[in-house]
């Protein structure tokens, strides 16, 4: 049996794959620029010390700004190593070297237990956790934990909802679904009319399917950084079989598209009133926005409603995204660079301007549960309350999930397995078999006992 140790190295090397070839033995500069004479900011306070950040967020300069001007202890240098992947890139590379990762790094929720078995961020429950932990939920925290440690300190998150077009809907006599019974029942009632999709199953984005197999109980990981040589892997049960046979038999009946999303086809679909709605999370006006949604002829056609339920009489609510502030394992002083990720974008103008302009949707308590977060209305749904109506109770009822870490090797499998939905070749119970085939093997492989 393998030690964490060996395991973190053999994670390392597949998750680095010639990425290690490219660390450059001075690894400050190779890396992103980590020094503290590399910020894209100025710093004023130049008698104190310095927390080097990767981050990526758009409005990322205010908000250490923000954090600079209020401290008197330490000052920010902050640097975009690039978004999602490219910076996970960069911060692999650091890895593998040794040397040349920030103090504080951005990283998804998701990516969180893939960076802690190769022990690249540490524990900072004992940094000042107890201090600010009221400030978000459980279930915000659950997500950038692994077992009984914290490794990250939330900072937006995507609870899910149902983006809808009122002009199909009103065409159509159709009223939010509540439940994924009547989502279907409605996607028929539009289908026999010669109305569009009612919706889609891209094989690109498994996460929406692990949400709603969460939603539905499914439990697909327990891990616990405590045992880190066992992981609990369960793609296949019967929940999460009922969750893929119901969109396998969209596809099937033809209620549903398969395009992939995030592409220029299916926002050009969106745009073009294709489909009915769109699964998706609190975030997704700011994306749908920047990709040009809602400018044209679809303006003033769109609406949310809660995610419909499996059970109206249990409700539960899931998520999709969001990030957190991480501290490295090279950080020269873990509690230093603690205080920084529990501190900076937790201040009430950061916040605000955070979620005014799309940029984020808060976890922080102070501005989830404020009045003028709940009552703001959305202008991409024509003014509805939208964080009122669907999605603050949806983030406060939240309860977190457990991802696994290997988290990019899941969702690469998965992709394979919905592709193969789309495709015809497969049920959706052959490929939630074939799903827990195939990661049980690879984390056998990485020298996890399975359980």
């Amino acid at each position: 049996m393998k030690t964490k140790h060996a395991l973190a190295a053999a994670l390392t090397l597949v998750l680095a794959g010639g990425l290690a070839s490219c660390a450059d033995s001075g690894g400050t500069e190779a890396n992103g620029g980590n020094a503290a004479t590399n910020c894209t900011n100025t710093i004023e306070k130049k008698d104190l010390p310095v927390v080097t950040m990767w981050a990526w967020y758009p409005n990322m300069e205010l908000v250490v700004d923000n954090f600079n001007k209020a401290s008197d202890d330490v000052q920010v240098c902050w640097t975009n190593a690039g978004q999602g992947g490219d910076e996970y890139d960069k911060f692999q590379t650091a890895i593998t070297a040794g040397t040349g990762a920030p103090d504080v790094i951005m990283i998804e929720a998701d990516r969180i237990p893939t960076f802690q078995v190769q022990n690249a961020i540490v524990d900072i429950a004992a940094f000042g956790y107890d201090d600010v932990k009221d400030n978000y939920s459980e279930g915000a925290w659950k997500d950038v934990s692994v077992g009984e440690g914290v490794y990250g300190v939330p900072v937006d998150g995507g609870p899910m909802g149902m983006i809808y077009r009122k002009d199909i809907f009103d065409t159509y006599g159709i009223t939010p679904p509540t439940t994924w019974a009547e989502y279907e029942a409605a996607a028929q009632k539009v289908k026999d009319a010669g109305g569009p999709l009612f919706g889609d199953l891209g094989a690109n984005v498994p996460a929406v399917m692990m949400a709603l197999q969460y939603q539905n109980g499914a439990q697909p990981f327990t891990y616990d950084s405590a045992d880190p040589e066992k992981i609990s892997i369960n793609l296949n049960d019967d929940a999460s079989k009922e969750v893929l046979d119901y969109w396998d038999g969209l596809v099937e009946k033809g209620l549903v598209g398969t395009q992939d999303q995030f592409t220029p086809e299916y926002i050009a679909g969106v745009i073009g009133g294709d489909y009915a709605t769109y699964i998706s999370a609190a975030w997704a006006p700011g994306y749908l926005t920047g990709a040009g949604v809602g400018e044209g002829e679809d303006a003033g056609v769109w609406a949310t409603a809660p995610l419909p339920q499996w059970d109206a009489s249990d409700p539960t609510y899931v998520n999709w995204g969001g990030s957190a502030f991480s501290v490295t394992s090279q950080a020269s002083n873990p509690e230093l660079a603690a205080k920084v990720a529990f501190g900076v974008y937790a201040d009430e103008a950061s916040l605000t301007d955070g979620w005014q302009n799309q940029v984020i949707f808060p976890l922080n308590l102070t501005a989830l549960n404020s009045p003028d977060f709940e009552n703001y209305e959305v202008p991409f749904f024509g003014g509805q309350l939208a964080n009122k109506e669907v999605y603050v109770p949806a983030a406060n009822g939240y309860t977190g999930m457990t991802y696994t870490p290997f988290g990019a090797y899941y969702f690469d499998a998965f992709n394979e397995q919905l592709a193969s939905i789309n495709e015809g070749s497969v049920s959706g119970s052959e490929a939630a078999d074939g799903l827990q085939e195939s990661v049980v093997k690879y984390a056998e492989e990485q020298g996890f006992t399975v359980e």
